[in-house]
Formats: C-alpha cells, sequence, structure tokens
C-alpha cells in the first residue's frame, strides 16, 4: 500500500495529462512515477497488465487504471464547484464520447501517418475537424468553458488532445476559422493549472507532485 496516492503517468501523454489536471484542481495530494515507455517499471505491471498510463495506485490498495476514471475518484467525492456534476450532462457526455472515440483515432492518423501506412493525413485532419472540432466551437461560442462560466471535467479531459491536435500544423491550425475554440484552447494554455500539470520530473522514481490548492479554476 502507499501512503498517498501514486499515479504512474508519463508527462506528454494526453490521458495522463487529464488524470493529473483532475488530481490537481480537486488538491488531492498525490506522489508521481515518471515511466519510460521503453523501460515500463515491473511494480506497474503487477497493477495494470494493460501498462498505459494513466495507473492511479490508491492509498488503500485500491487501483484505478482508466483516466476518466481517475478523474472521478478526484472530482466526485467534494463536488462544491460542480466539476463532476456539470460533466454529466447528456451534451457533455457526448463530447467526451466523440473525443475519446472518433476524433482520437483522426487525429492519430494525422498525427502518425507513419505508424498508419494507410492513413491519408488530410482527409483525417479534415473528418477530426468535422467530429468535434467545429461542433466544439460553436458550443463555446455560447459560453467560455464547456462547463459552462467555469470549467467542468469535460474541459479538462478534451483540452490535452485538441492542444494535440492543434501543435501538429499550428499555423494551419490557427488560420481556421474557430475563434471561440482558439479562445478557449490559449486560455487553456496559460493557466496555472497546465503549468502545474506539466512540471517535468525526473524519471523512473517516486516523487511528490506539487499541489496546488488554490487554482482559480
Amino acid at each position: 500500500m502507499t501512503a498517498i496516492p501514486l499515479l504512474y503517468t508519463y508527462r506528454r501523454c494526453p490521458y495522463a495529462m487529464r488524470a493529473r489536471m483532475a488530481l490537481l484542481i480537486a488538491a488531492r495530494g498525490f506522489d508521481a512515477f515518471e515511466i519510460v515507455l521503453r523501460d515500463k517499471p515491473a511494480a506497474l505491471l503487477a497493477l495494470s497488465p494493460k501498462a498505459t498510463v494513466p495507473v492511479l495506485h490508491l492509498a488503500g490498495g485500491g487501483v484505478i487504471e482508466e483516466s476518466w476514471e481517475i478523474m472521478r475518484w478526484a472530482l466526485a467525492a467534494n463536488d462544491q464547484q460542480g466539476r463532476w456534476s456539470r460533466a454529466q450532462s447528456d451534451d457533455n457526455l457526448a463530447l467526451l464520447a466523440c473525443n475519446d472515440g472518433p476524433f482520437k483515432q483522426h487525429l492519430d492518423r494525422y498525427k502518425y501517418p507513419g505508424r498508419h501506412p494507410e492513413a491519408e493525413p488530410d482527409l483525417h485532419r479534415a473528418q477530426a475537424m468535422i467530429a468535434l472540432l467545429l461542433p466544439l466551437n460553436e458550443r463555446l461560442q455560447r459560453s467560455r468553458f464547456i462547463g459552462g462560466d467555469s470549467a467542468c471535467a469535460t474541459d479538462l479531459a478534451i483540452f490535452p488532445f485538441v492542444r494535440q491536435f492543434a501543435a501538429v500544423e499550428p499555423g494551419w491550425f490557427a488560420a481556421q476559422p474557430l475563434s471561440a475554440l482558439h479562445a478557449w484552447l490559449a486560455d487553456w494554455r496559460a493557466s496555472d493549472l497546465f503549468a502545474a500539470c506539466m512540471v517535468k520530473l525526473p524519471t523512473q522514481t517516486v516523487t511528490s507532485f506539487p499541489n496546488f490548492p488554490s487554482l482559480p479554476r
């Protein structure tokens, strides 16, 4: 058992990012183990044979292996800000399903064409826009965040993937008529929460992750 939860993570993984952001914004203290993809630790393999991050080893000995469930654990227990409850609307759950399903599939084939020799990157870029980014831009024209006036778990869950898409061809993305989405993305990139999430940790060792209980979102 661990004294406090231990998160197996990888800094650039969008699934791990959203887990770290949720733990931080919920002020849930945790230790982190930054893995090396080519040398995953035996302790992680013992906890989760699928060996994909994030994996959260709870202080009581339980294990949570999926990023959205880690977010639930972090946010739902003390939901005074409604960050978890506001994410449970049909519209928000549909956005999450699209992000984690069709959008992620198109993103992978757009960003990593070498891994998918049959892929046509421009086609997958266009399909990713249709699947998520255009509807998300329309949604954000009505409110600053997916969660309304303040962020909810859906914002945290989707942001890392939109950030990844935007970084493939920054000039092309910046030229797209997505003003509300651009503002939302810029807001997240500049946030203290994201800066805290992306603190660089030593690899292959347990590190007490910085805790920021007064983050503004």
